[in-house]
């Protein structure tokens, strides 16, 4: 039976030693697991090689030899804090697994961006330094990696809290040392690496070196500050023809990080910046010099897309002048002086402004436009400017959470004590409160709902922590903000571990899981963009079957079967996403029956 197969899943164990305990995720070689080393009585994460097709026997010896290749070029970096740590590599039923660092609550780049959307130019200038110096470490022991790119790169939680403050490179499966000769396992006809990120010079049949992992590092960068790739097109030849043909377009958020991409993506590789050159101009964006006449700011093209207008820099007033002595006449009238000064100036500062009536700030500022501040599960109407997620959103209440088809709900708060502070660090706490709901939903994105300077204390001093459709409405309440016993309107806010009473195939029903009910939602998959809806409701078992297994999760497969749910919500989106369920074969319910 091939690998991949649904013996090679959850419970096996690897090698006498490694428990598998779920999939992780799947790639070009195959799938990684997460499993339990039962030695040493921890997590690890296993890459397991698949071999999908039949055809693909040709070239099993290349494959299974570049898997080791991989785990020798990772291990020779093994202990950098910038490079995901390989632990051991092992052969089981004559197919290698490679033993991996576990990094717990990772997410990879492309996927952040994806559900984000474009990050702050700084944050991806930190980004950018730390694989930047994995990739020089490498570089240093003739390791190219030749194949960097967003999906390649993992954010984590570091030790202090910051949800994404670890960076790791990853996959060096066809990573290469070409100064030692060894075998080249790729076939000639075939370019290496992702057609997108290529640097010219590969794309023409030129050697691995230093300088293409740093075009396709600029790549990676524009990709991350933009949104998508310099030269994303609808096909890899065309993506290719461009690499080697065609400019990037310029830049339009990039602010600071602009002339740095610039210079990545020079096509002359003799021309292109170097290492030490990117580390220095990098570093300048994460931590710019500080003006001995004004408060520091980093560059406002540097702001994340969430931010609001910013203060001028403040220049530092001159000390005044020693104070002279003067009569105690002239004292007494300056005294009073002053008095009335201060008091006119306390009424001017009371007073409204000429031509207003005294209108409280918005506490979000009047493009957000809500006059009251935002409570827990208030559903929004998000009217966005331009691009979705791209820009700050005019917000409208639906207080029934349904007549109009909602786009999100308030899921948290986080405190500030001040307006710099929620400016700052608010949209991070957020996408740390949020973590939870957005991964049990298929197709939501996080939003930082942060007051204005003026709105500080009208909002409570609160960030409202949003958790919106990536692509279209919700349809409804989200999480604990759902009632039991209500139907769905839509399968946009059916979540992972929702519990169903199936009335009927158009009529499902949350329900508590410690009581009977007839579906348990596992995960999600997707449809192709051809794929119609009626059709989909035909196919979408199937599909569940094939891309979401109920043994994957421990339910064993002679008892119980894929099950799937479809709606008219995603494919308005055209996102064709398709809520994947676990049931019994038999029809009967279950109660207490999840592993």
């Amino acid at each position: 039976m091939p690998s991949g197969s649904p013996t090679s899943g959850v419970g096996r164990v690897i090698a006498g030693r490694y428990l598998l305990l779920n999939r992780l995720g799947s790639g070009g070689m195959g799938h990684v697991w997460l499993a339990h080393d039962r030695r040493l009585a921890c997590e690890v994460a296993l890459k397991e090689i698949v071999f999908r097709d039949p055809a693909e026997a040709d070239e099993r010896e290349a494959r299974v030899a570049r898997a080791r290749a991989e785990a020798r070029h990772a291990a020779g970096l093994r202990g950098h804090p910038h490079v995901v740590t390989v632990h051991d590599a092992l052969e089981h039923e004559g197919l290698p697994w490679i033993v991996m660092e576990y990094v717990a609550d990772a997410v990879d780049l492309r996927e952040l961006v994806d559900r984000r959307g474009p990050l702050a130019p700084a944050e991806c200038a930190r980004i950018g330094l730390a694989v930047l110096d994995a990739l020089t470490a490498g570089h240093e022991l003739g390791i190219m990696h030749r194949d960097v790119k967003p999906a390649n790169i993992l954010l984590a939680p570091d030790r202090g809290g910051s949800p994404y403050g670890r960076v790791l490179l990853t996959d060096y499966g066809i990573s290469v040392q070409p100064d030692t000769g060894e075998t080249r396992y790729t076939l000639a006809s075939v370019l290496v690496g992702t057609a997108g990120y290529l640097a010219p010079e590969r794309a023409t049949g030129g050697p691995p070196t230093s300088a293409a992992d740093l075009f396709s590092l600029g790549c990676t960068l524009y990709h991350t500050v933009e949104g998508h790739g310099p030269f994303e097109r609808e096909s890899h030849l065309a993506e290719v023809t461009a690499v080697v043909m065609e400019e990037p377009g310029p830049p339009v958020r990039a602010g600071a990080l602009g002339p740095v991409l610039r210079a990545f993506l020079e096509k002359d590789p003799a021309r292109r910046m170097t290492a030490a050159e990117a580390e220095a101009a990098l570093s300048r964006i994460v931590t710019p010099q500080a003006d001995a006449y004004a408060r520091t700011q980093t560059d406002l093209g540097s702001q994340p897309h969430w931010s609001g207008a910013q203060e001028s820099p403040v220049p530092v007033a001159p000390p005044p002048p020693p104070p002279t002595r003067r009569p105690v006449r002239h004292a007494v009238v300056a005294g009073l002086l002053g008095l009335v000064l201060a008091l006119a100036g306390v009424w001017y500062a009371l007073a409204p402004a000429p031509g207003t009536t005294g209108r409280k700030a918005a506490p979000y500022g009047d493009t957000v436009g809500l006059a009251e501040p935002l409570r827990d599960g208030d559903c929004v109407l998000a009217d966005w400017p331009g691009t979705p997620f791209a820009g700050t959103p005019r917000l409208a209440l639906d207080p029934s959470c349904r007549d109009k088809a909602p786009d999100g709900q308030v899921m948290a708060f986080v405190a500030a004590t001040s307006a710099d502070e929620a400016r700052r660090l608010g949209p991070a706490r957020c996408e740390e409160r949020t973590r939870e709901v957005r991964e049990r939903l298929a197709d939501v994105r996080g939003y930082a709902v942060v007051p204005t300077g003026a709105g500080f204390e009208a909002a409570g001093r609160r960030t409202a922590c949003l958790v919106l459709g990536a692509h279209g409405p919700v349809y409804g309440p989200l999480a604990g903000h759902r009632k039991l016993g209500s139907a769905f309107t839509d399968t946009s806010n059916m979540q992972k571990r929702d519990c169903l009473d199936t009335r009927s195939n158009r009529d499902a029903r949350l329900v508590s899981c410690s009581g009977p009910h007839d579906e348990m939602v596992v995960g999600f998959t997707r449809l192709p963009a051809d794929v119609t809806l009626t059709e989909a409701r035909t196919e979408s078992d199937a599909a569940c079957a094939r891309d979401v297994p109920p043994g994957d999760y421990g339910f064993d497969p002679s008892v119980y079967e894929a099950g799937s749910w479809t709606g008219a919500g995603p494919w308005k989106s055209k996102t064709h996403a398709v809520v994947c369920t676990v049931r019994k074969q038999n029809g009967g319910t279950m109660e207490g029956d999840a592993p």
